[in-house]
């Protein structure tokens, strides 16, 4: 169920979409959502890393195979994003304790960050920017 959802969902939509945009000479961009955990190995999450590590790697061979219809492809990939689910998961001090403390921002996510940055990808402002992975992590990678 994951890889249906995480892969092979955005790699159905992205064809639909590549191929309307291709036939209708648009040029643009698509923003994948990926997640920190597609470069850093998290006990018990190995299926969503996996599944989050494929998504990067079809968006670095869309970026690719689109780049010469400009079309862009990136990622953004965010640490735990405090939704209403990630709230519920998440607002156990316990167990968030050991997440917040590698984060050197010391919080996580807010879907603002999260939307900003896809704003950001989408837009001209990065007009040069395909088959890059834009970490939203606070820091999480680095520590």
């Amino acid at each position: 169920r994951s890889f249906d959802v995480n892969l092979q969902a955005v790699l159905h939509v992205s064809q639909i979409v590549a191929r309307q945009m291709i036939a209708q000479g648009v040029a643009g961009a698509i923003v994948n959502v990926s997640s920190q955990a597609s470069q850093r190995a998290l006990r018990d999450h190995a299926v969503y890393c996996s599944t989050k590590s494929a998504l990067d790697m079809l968006s670095k061979v869309m970026a690719m195979e689109l780049g010469p219809h400009k079309i862009r492809v990136n990622t953004v990939n965010p640490t735990v994003v405090m939704t209403d689910m990630g709230r519920i998961n998440w607002s156990d001090p316990q167990k968030s304790a050991a997440m917040i403390n590698r984060i050197p921002l010391g919080k996580f996510a807010e879907v603002d960050d999260v939307v900003n940055s896809i704003l950001f990808l989408l837009s001209d402002k990065s007009a040069m920017t395909t088959g890059s992975s834009l970490m939203v992590d606070g820091g999480f990678l680095v520590s």
